[in-house]
């Protein structure tokens, strides 16, 4: 069976789904004149600092609040395990791919959250509903294509969302501190089940408290390995560069085999295209879909080119890719040690526990709403419980074919997104163009009022 999945999993990751996501994102940066570069500023200001138009706006969260449950969803064991995996075996040149993917993956990110708000809906409990399952059906007109994006999506978050991540810290906690994976089950079951059953006024709260904390204690980890190792740096970066167009390197051997897995664990860590984020994006108090999808954008280049960059670097940096017996979450812990010894690989520790326990509560978010749009809003409760037991369940169980199950979805989920992106670009543009008058006059104004 494990290797039947693996070999679906391989196919659904394949060429035409990759080139679809890379493709999409191509596609709509030139639709929107490279908006993601041009914005970018202005999108950092709006994350942190809310307009007084949207605090009287219809929405359940903050623009922050939106922006850090989804950048909880995100920054997780992807940023940690998958950027080490991707230099294992797509060589030092798969970071620049992961980049560029991002960076045209930003122009994917908004132009999800400008739909999401825009075809969100009110549920009976008076709490905003949105995502790719309401774009598809209320924008393109095909429910079916939504219906099967919400299954992919429901079980898809007790995957990548749940029982990869409680796996992922449960073994870590154990490698490091001996602490048996049933006691890390627990733990982790009881935290979550407090945030999860709140909903997502709950899961907003604490991830607006919990990830800046922290990104800030991974990000300036590894800024201070390259402080003190500058002379290290511009080889690190100039090999990183030369192999991601020749893949001379031990893990690329084929310059194929560094795009593909530079770009797939690119979308791992930021899932741009998937469809996850915009549940996230359509909660948000906003007046204009814009506004929002500008915020949304801004959690790809934090993801991928700053935190996923922190990884690839200190990896390339410590020079132990080549060596078989590290993968994953062992070779950054160990490229970490190699600089900052013990502490190093208890940083990599830590920050594992505290990414992956964010992305199961951004994940469960995603996946009661997608539940939610097949069974109705009475369904919400028993999915949490339900999301619940499993945590504990990833934590100490072996999970070789969740793993395989959750990629096969992810990608499932994709598809249907990317299809209605396509389909709906205009609508992007028209609602970009528009906010983009009342962003300009809001621009004057201020300026008018300096003066």
């Amino acid at each position: 069976m494990l290797d039947i999945i693996n070999k679906v999993s391989s196919f659904v990751w394949g060429p035409p789904t990759l080139i679809l996501l890379v493709g999409t994102g191509l596609y709509l940066t030139f639709r929107l004149g490279f908006l993601q570069i041009r914005t970018l500023p202005y999108a950092l200001k709006l994350a942190f600092s809310p307009s007084k138009q949207d605090r009287k706006s219809k929405g359940d969260i903050s623009h922050y609040e939106a922006l850090s449950t989804a950048m909880a969803a995100t920054v997780g064991t992807g940023n940690i395990v998958g950027v080490a995996t991707a230099v294992v075996l797509g060589g030092p040149g798969a970071v620049l791919w992961m980049w560029i993917t991002a960076l045209v993956g930003m122009a994917t990110k908004y132009s999800e959250a400008v739909l999401a708000v825009k075809y969100r809906v009110e549920n009976s409990r008076g709490e905003m509903s949105g995502g790719p399952m309401y774009y598809i059906e209320r924008g393109l007109k095909q429910k079916w294509l939504a219906v099967l994006f919400a299954i992919f999506g429901s079980v898809a978050a007790f995957g990548i969302g749940n029982m990869v991540q409680s796996n992922a810290v449960a073994g870590a906690v154990n490698d490091t501190f001996n602490i048996p994976t049933w006691i890390t089950g627990i733990i982790l079951t009881v935290l979550a089940a407090v945030v999860i059953i709140g909903g997502i006024k709950s899961i907003g709260k604490v991830t607006a408290f919990l990830v800046p904390i922290m990104a800030l204690f991974y990000v300036i980890a590894g800024l201070i390995i390259m402080i003190l190792n500058l002379d290290l740096i511009p080889a690190a970066v100039s090999l990183i560069l030369n192999d991601a167009f020749t893949a001379q390197a031990a893990g690329g051997g084929l310059l194929g085999t560094v795009i593909r897995w530079g770009v797939a664990r690119g979308v791992f860590s930021n899932e741009a295209g998937l469809g996850s984020a915009p549940i996230a994006a359509a909660a948000a108090k906003t007046d204009y879909p814009a506004r929002q999808a500008l915020v949304s954008m801004t959690q790809v280049f934090i993801d991928t080119i700053i935190v996923c960059s922190i990884t690839g670097i200190t990896i390339v940096m410590a020079n132990m890719y080549t060596n078989t017996d590290l993968n994953g979450g062992d070779l950054t812990a160990a490229s970490f040690a190699h600089f900052l010894g013990n502490s190093g690989s208890l940083i990599v520790t830590i920050g594992i526990i505290l990414f992956a326990f964010s992305t199961m509560i951004g994940w469960s978010y995603y996946g009661e709403k997608c539940f939610s749009y097949l069974f109705t809003d009475k369904a919400i409760l028993p999915y949490r419980i339900v999301f619940v037991i499993a945590i504990f369940i990833g934590a100490v169980q072996a999970l070789d074919v969740v793993w395989g199950i959750s990629d096969i979805f992810n990608a499932l989920m994709a598809i249907p997104n990317l299809i209605a992106l396509l389909g709906l670009s205009g609508v992007v543009v028209y609602e970009t163009k528009k906010f983009m008058k009342v962003a300009n006059e809001e621009r004057e104004q201020e300026k008018a009022k300096s003066v």
